[in-house]
Order: C-alpha cells, then sequence, then structure tokens
C-alpha cells in the first residue's frame, strides 16, 4: 500500500494546491530529494526503478503526500502565482517540488527543464519565454509526462493565445541529455530543475551534461534540498532520512566544488529556506547537521551569476 510504499522508498518533494511554504519534519515516511549513490550498478537500477514507480504509480496527486515531506520552500512572485492559476488542475495537483526555480525575464529564451513531471514549470516558463520562446520538459516516468502533453496544446493556445504549444517532452534520463535524448551543445538558455538532481545516482554527470547544452553565458537554476555537513553512510542510507529529503542532501561547499570542476562559474544563492525536524530521535541521529531548501543559480562563462536571466529581478 501507499504508506508501505513510502516507507521502503521515500517519496518526492510535494506541495499542496495552497501553495504555502512547508517545512519538512520528523518521522514522515514520504518525502524526496532522493538517495545517495548506492554502491552497486544493481543497486543503482534498484533505485531508479523505485522513484520511476513511485512518481508513475504510487502518487495521484500531491494530496497523497499525507507525512510532512519535503516541501520548504517561498511562496513565488505575484506573477508566477497568477500563471499557475491558469494551468490545468490535473498538471498542478500530479507535480511534486520543493521550489520556485524559474526566473523572471526570461522573454524569448530556450528553456530545459530536468525532471519536469507534470510539468508545471514547464507551463510557467511557457508563458514567460512568450511565443518567441521555446520549452523542453525531461523526465524518466511516462505517466507522468503524459498528463504534461495532454494539456501543453490546449494550455497555449486558450489560456496565452499563442498559436500552437512552445513546450515539448522528452521521455529518458538527466544524465543523457547529449546522449540518448539528442540535445545538442550550447543549445539552451536557461535550465531549471525542482528537487531532481538529488533523485539521480549520478549527480556528477548530470552537472557535466548540463553544462554541455548550455550556451555560453546560460544559466542553470534548480531548487534542491543541502546540508552544511558531510553525511555519515548511517545517515545516507537511513530510509526514512531518506525519503525525508535528508539523506540524500548535498553538502553545500561540496556542491560548489563539483560546480566549479564541472566548468559553471561560482554559485549564487536565489534563496534559502530552513528545514526543521522535529523528531527526537531522528534529529539525535543528524547530530548539529542543518538543512535547506536553497535555489542557486549557476552561469556557464560569459554571463554573471548575480545577474543574468533574471535581471535584477526577484526569481523565487
Amino acid at each position: 500500500n501507499l504508506e508501505e510504499f513510502r516507507a521502503a522508498m521515500g517519496g518526492c518533494c510535494g506541495e499542496g494546491s495552497d501553495n504555502s511554504a512547508k517545512a519538512c519534519a520528523g518521522p514522515a515516511q514520504g518525502g524526496c530529494c532522493g538517495p545517495a549513490p548506492p554502491a552497486s550498478a544493481a543497486s543503482k537500477q534498484n533505485v531508479v526503478d523505485g522513484v520511476k514507480e513511485y512518481y508513475g504509480e504510487t502518487l495521484q496527486s500531491s494530496g497523497d503526500l499525507k507525512t510532512s515531506a519535503c516541501t520548504a520552500c517561498e511562496k513565488p512572485p505575484l506573477e508566477i502565482l497568477d500563471i499557475i492559476k491558469k494551468i490545468p488542475d490535473e498538471v498542478n495537483s500530479k507535480f511534486y517540488g520543493c521550489g520556485y526555480p524559474t526566473p523572471l525575464g526570461i522573454e524569448g529564451k530556450r528553456v530545459l527543464d530536468l525532471g519536469c513531471g507534470s510539468g508545471r514549470d514547464c507551463y510557467i516558463a511557457s508563458a514567460l519565454v512568450g511565443e518567441a520562446g521555446t520549452v523542453v520538459g525531461v523526465d524518466m516516468t511516462e505517466q507522468q509526462l503524459a498528463v504534461a502533453k495532454q494539456h501543453a496544446e490546449p494550455y497555449c493556445r486558450q489560456q496565452l493565445g499563442y498559436l500552437e504549444s512552445n513546450m515539448r517532452f522528452l521521455h529518458g534520463y538527466i544524465e543523457e541529455l547529449t546522449t540518448s535524448l539528442g540535445l545538442k551543445e550550447n543549445s539552451v538558455d536557461l535550465i531549471i530543475s525542482n528537487c531532481v538532481v538529488n533523485l539521480s545516482v549520478n549527480k556528477d554527470k548530470v552537472l557535466e551534461q548540463l553544462h554541455r547544452v548550455l550556451a555560453t553565458g546560460g544559466e542553470f537554476q534548480f531548487s534542491d534540498v543541502f546540508t552544511d555537513t558531510a553525511l555519515s553512510p548511517e545517515i545516507q542510507s537511513h530510509k526514512v532520512l531518506v525519503g525525508e529529503c535528508l539523506g540524500g542532501a548535498m553538502e553545500v561547499e561540496a556542491f560548489k566544488s563539483l560546480a566549479k570542476k564541472v566548468g559553471f562559474d561560482a554559485p549564487a544563492l536565489v534563496s534559502q529556506t530552513g528545514i526543521e525536524v522535529h523528531d527526537k530521535e531522528l534529529r539525535s541521529l543528524l547530530g548539529d547537521a542543518k538543512f535547506w531548501s536553497i535555489t542557486w543559480r549557476l552561469t556557464k562563462g560569459g554571463g554573471s551569476a548575480a545577474g543574468g536571466c533574471c535581471a535584477g529581478k526577484k526569481c523565487c
């Protein structure tokens, strides 16, 4: 059943329809932001298969996230809230994320959304880039993509007044953007993701692929869960902590080092929200470790992490 599956696999970063800020807490067995990289190829595949089943079959809507999953985030700007009201209910209800990574000021841009799920952030970007811009969503879960595809054309035509949809959706893995998915190098202006990078069992490969597809001056803006310390193997393999977004959280300084190693400019922090752990037993296991939902902006040479697509506007 649902609760047993959550206990075994963890969940996803989800939020209710009220769009209010929430925080991770204690003994919940749902959550997301993923498992630490397993030791063997077989166990890595088990993680991938489990995530696909959870997002594709177990969760029917964000209302299924009855436990306190990883949902810490701030409210978005009013402009984005107004766009969300126009997005079909099914797209919103089946979307799970821990932030609002899509920046303002992106008219005419080419946008790529990693792990787009049902497509909410793609639909937001579709409105922000205008009819001259383009949006590509990538996800490994066919059921989620089916929702995104189903509503794209009527949304663009009826709600945005476009002649046709400026969105397209690809089924595949975010580690294979330039290989199996066939995206060209230097072909994207902006990449966004919403609590997805942590779900990857090969984060190095993800960042390398992002750097390849970004055009010079392009940006990667994403929301995810981070910690201030290197987590012990016990924490990284703890089912409840992994499910609560904490076990697979990236350590902030390690993330900065990886970004630099791949070739990105120094990351710029866009927004940060603290995550609370109420369960005493889990808090004791975590020790002094602190956790946040953070939105970062990375630029690929020739841009400015302090400016870029946002052009000085508040993004999240």
